[in-house]
Order: structure tokens, then C-alpha cells, then sequence
């Protein structure tokens, strides 16, 4: 995407990756390649003189998210607060927690996510998303990230929790102010506020749900066990923040962008509607194709060669799965949008024991949106301008006005 008004005064060629506005203003793709090629491990300092690790191509990033011995989530898994002195929730959250207590909880966790449990909520995400987008059909134009897919996800991760359908607005506005924003000018207090928020609410279920458990993920986060003692409430309650999050905002901008592709690749979008391509693909292409969350977050433990490069104990780590989905090594022509591709090993669920562990809802979700699609919709027509979303974690569009025509 071409810079506009009010970019970074940076030069492209090092911008300050920290800055939220950077990523909905400018296209970083050839600074990435760039990057693979000449120095995949660079080390970089921020303008308040906090360094970090950028880590570039395919290869090394999947060495980080593997190589537990050496990276630990423990001290932040996003840029922002591995460069601020940790995240609140390290040793509670399960994406910010590390060694047996982390498969611990994800053991109890793993327990909703698996494909059989998902299986009674499958149908349900299909009927649903078929209705949203028929709906949309009907009444010809649409903003697409607001009235088709903010419904989706946001729908599947609240029934799986237990969130009254009444106070599902309420989470939606939450989750997207927590981690981005539409506005350039969007102050961290706001980010602050709506993270507070999110987590007041949660604890106020959390409540309920131990002294009245129900058939939710809010009941058995209150009611597990991990390392054979209860959750405590903090921990019930980050979790529940961190899942709502996780289960909501990357696959919705994963289905936006997804949308915006096949619009753009015309050839993409007539070999899906005839059936040339199978759903599965197609999702995996569109999940390498946006990389909604831009990068994984660790602290090295001990020092480390990575990439002919030495890392120290101590020393912060961006591995941007952004880039690695389009490193040359791995995927042949990666900046070919291909919903055949194959093999696609993208790391836009990251690997390892921190591999996403909400995978099979959003190949569910987005799967039953393609579907909904090619049985629906024969011509989508952009009528607007499209918006992307402020952040220097999550990438996608947060407007995509369209009509679509059946």
C-alpha cells in the first residue's frame, strides 16, 4: 500500500516498526525482503533507546517459536509489551506462560478446541455466517468488516465462553479498541480503558460461573485444575481476555482481507466460485495471504546463534510471521496470491507449544465464509474506500464497503 499523508518521517528503508500508524500507511513488503536478504537478524533500537531482535525469514522465526529452551513468552509475546517491561499476565495467561504450567493449561484448555468439540458448534457457525451474508445479498450494499464479518468470529468465541448475546456489542467494541484502533490518533489510554474494561466484565462472569457452573469455557477455566491446584481468579480472568481476543480479532481480519484478495484477483475468486479449488486451500492461502498478527514476541534465556547472528540473555525478540509467510525460501512465488497453494506452511497461527490453540475454529469460520460466498454471491463490487486498522500487532482492514450481487 502506497505511503499517504501523515506517514513516518522515517525513510521506508528503517521505519520504527513500533509506530502504529507505520503499518496502515505503508506497504513494508520490500523492506521485509530486503531484510531477508541482507540481514535477516537485525538488531534494532527504538527511539526511546529500547533494542530488540527483528527476526525476518521463515527459517529463523519458526526457530524461535520452537526452540523453548532458548525463547520464552514469559516476558511478552507482542512488541509492545516486551518492550515495556513484561505483560501482566506472564505465569497466569496462557499465551504469556511457558514450561509444564503452560501445557498444563493448555491441556484443560484443549479440551473445547479439539475438532469433536467444535463439531456441535460447526453447523451452527455455518448456518449463521450463510444468513449474514445472504442478508447482505439482499440488501446490495454493505460494509463487509462491520455487518458481515465482526459477526463470525465474535459469535463463535462467545458462544464457546458463554457471553449473553445482549453484551456481544459491547465485547466487539472492546476488543478491537484493546489492540488497534480505525484512528491514527488513537491514544494508548483508550488501549488501556478497553483492556480494563474487558477484564471487569470477565471477572464478573467468572463470578457466576463458580458458583452456578454451566457447559462453557468461562465454567471450566472457573472449575479446572492446573498442576493440581484451581485456577485463580486472576488467571480465569486473563485467560477469558486472551481468548476473546485471540478467538475474535485475527480471524475476523483474516475474512476482511480474505475478501479483499479475491476481489482483487478476479482469477482467484471465478476458481473458487467454479469449484477448482477446495475450501481448505483456499483458507490457508487467505490466512499466509493477510497474516493478521504480525509478529511473535520472546526473550532469549540464555545466549543463542540465530541466523550467524549471537542473541544474549535477556535480549527482546520480534519474529514477524508478516514476513516469514513471505520469505522466498519457503513459498514459491509468495507474492502470488494462490488458493491452490501446496505445500502452505505459514506461520500465521505461529508453531510450537504456543501454536494457536483456537486453529480449527478459524479454519471453521473461515471456511463457512468461503462457502457462504461461492453459493451466494456471483459479483463483489467495492463502493468505497477501504480503512486499516492502527496497530503494530494486528493487520487487516477495519472498513471494506461493498455490494455484492447474487
Amino acid at each position: 500500500m502506497p505511503s499517504t499523508a501523515g506517514a513516518s518521517t522515517r525513510p521506508v528503508t528503517e521505519p520504527d516498526l513500533t509506530d502504529p500508524s507505520l503499518h496502515a500507511q505503508q506497504d513494508l513488503s520490500e523492506y521485509f525482503r530486503r531484510l531477508r536478504a541482507d540481514e535477516p537478524v537485525a538488531r534494532r533500537e527504538t527511539t526511546d533507546g529500547r533494542g530488540f531482535w527483528l527476526v525476518s525469514r521463515h527459517a529463523d522465526v519458526l526457530t524461535v517459536c520452537r526452540d523453548t529452551d532458548s525463547f520464552v513468552s514469559t516476558g511478552g509475546n507482542v512488541m509492545d509489551t516486551l518492550l515495556t517491561g513484561g505483560d501482566t499476565g506472564a505465569g497466569r495467561m496462557l499465551a504469556v506462560t511457558d514450561g509444564p504450567k503452560h501445557a498444563s493449561m493448555r491441556k484443560l484448555l484443549w479440551k473445547s478446541f479439539t475438532p469433536g468439540a467444535l463439531q456441535s458448534y460447526a453447523e451452527r457457525i455455518r448456518s449463521a455466517t450463510h444468513d449474514l451474508v445472504r442478508e447482505a445479498v439482499r440488501t446490495g450494499q454493505c460494509d463487509f468488516a462491520r455487518d458481515v464479518a465482526a459477526h463470525i468470529p465474535l459469535a463463535a468465541i462467545c458462544d464457546l465462553l458463554g457471553v449473553p448475546a445482549e453484551d456481544r456489542p459491547f465485547i466487539l467494541q472492546r476488543t478491537s479498541s484493546a489492540l488497534g484502533s480505525e484512528d491514527a490518533a488513537h491514544a494508548p489510554g483508550a488501549a488501556r480503558l478497553a483492556k480494563g474494561e474487558l477484564l471487569l466484565y470477565f471477572a464478573k462472569l467468572a463470578r457466576a460461573r463458580r458458583s452456578a457452573p454451566a457447559d462453557d469455557l468461562i465454567s471450566l477455566l472457573s472449575t479446572g485444575v492446573v498442576e493440581g491446584d484451581r485456577l485463580t481468579d486472576d488467571e480465569v480472568v486473563l485467560n477469558c481476555y486472551s481468548l476473546i481476543l485471540g478467538g475474535d480479532e485475527t480471524t475476523r481480519l483474516a475474512m476482511i482481507g480474505g475478501v479483499k484478495a479475491l476481489i482483487d484477483h478476479p482469477d482467484q475468486w471465478q476458481a473458487l466460485k467454479n469449484g477448482d479449488v477446495e475450501t481448505s486451500s483456499a483458507t490457508e492461502e487467505i490466512l499466509r495471504w493477510t497474516s493478521p498478527a504480525l509478529h511473535v514476541g520472546r526473550t532469549a534465556v540464555r545466549d543463542v546463534e540465530l541466523g550467524g547472528v549471537r542473541i544474549r540473555e535477556g535480549d527482546a525478540v520480534v519474529a514477524w510471521t508478516a514476513s516469514a509467510n513471505f520469505d522466498e525460501a519457503e513459498f514459491d512465488r509468495p507474492d502470488r496470491f494462490d488458493l491452490a497453494r501446496q505445500p502452505n506452511r505459514h506461520l500465521s497461527f505461529a508453531h510450537g507449544p504456543h501454536y494457536c490453540i483456537g486453529v480449527h475454529l478459524a479454519r471453521i469460520e473461515i471456511g463457512a465464509l468461503l462457502d457462504a460466498l461461492r453459493e451466494t454471491v456471483g459479483v463483489m463490487e467495492p463502493t468505497g474506500p477501504t480503512r486499516r486498522v492502527h496497530s503494530n500487532f494486528l493487520s487487516g482492514l477495519s472498513s471494506l464497503p461493498l455490494k455484492l450481487r447474487a
